[in-house]
């Protein structure tokens, strides 16, 4: 691991999506816990979930710096080649999200999306009842608590091979400054770092 520099902790995340962030743990942690009654807790759970979501959405189009999306969401031929790196042990660090992460970002918020929606068009007169639309819903549920498993393991393993506490940064905000060979993630989407 290269020396980083002597500089002040750089802020990548700013209040806003480190609290819409906890706020779709908790949520997401609630209507979890309550999906097999299905009762007002689940569905307060859900609609927060997607509002949550949908707030970090429009960061990710229109805020600035590390929470935009187009600071982090890398082509696929460079996000492969993020991978093979990982492989290899020779990934570089990054002050924001990591090609793999900024795709995971989308794959969670898109899963939430769907899951809100399809929890919600199972509560109208038109779809109340579909048994394809509760099997939908469910499915979708195993396959964001799979993603969320997906994420936690990303977290603590590079974690461990860049030494850093991303818990701590997602907390806090603030990433240790860049060192040699770390990438700060200014390139625009698709540019190799």
């Amino acid at each position: 691991m290269s020396k980083r520099s002597e500089a002040a902790p750089p802020r990548v995340w700013s209040r806003s999506v480190r609290l819409l962030h906890l706020g779709l743990i908790g949520s997401v942690t609630v209507a979890w816990v309550f999906r097999e009654d299905l009762g007002p807790a689940h569905e307060v759970a859900g609609y927060v979930a997607l509002g949550a979501a949908a707030l970090r959405c429009a960061i990710g189009l229109a805020g600035q710096g590390h929470a935009r999306f187009g600071q982090f969401v890398r082509a696929p031929s460079d996000t492969l080649g993020y991978a093979r790196q990982v492989l290899r042990g020779t990934a570089p660090r990054y002050i924001g999200h990591n090609p793999l992460g900024g795709w995971m970002v989308l794959a969670l918020l898109g899963c939430i999306g769907l899951l809100g929606a399809s929890g919600w068009l199972y509560t109208t007169d038109l779809f109340w009842g579909y048994g394809w639309l509760a099997w939908l819903h469910a499915a979708l549920g195993w396959t964001l608590l799979a993603l969320v498993a997906l994420h936690v393991g990303g977290v603590v393993f590079t974690s461990i091979a860049h030494r850093e506490n991303l818990v701590k940064a997602m907390l806090t905000g603030r990433k240790a400054p860049p060192g040699p060979g770390d990438v700060d993630g200014s390139q625009p989407s698709g540019q190799n770092p």
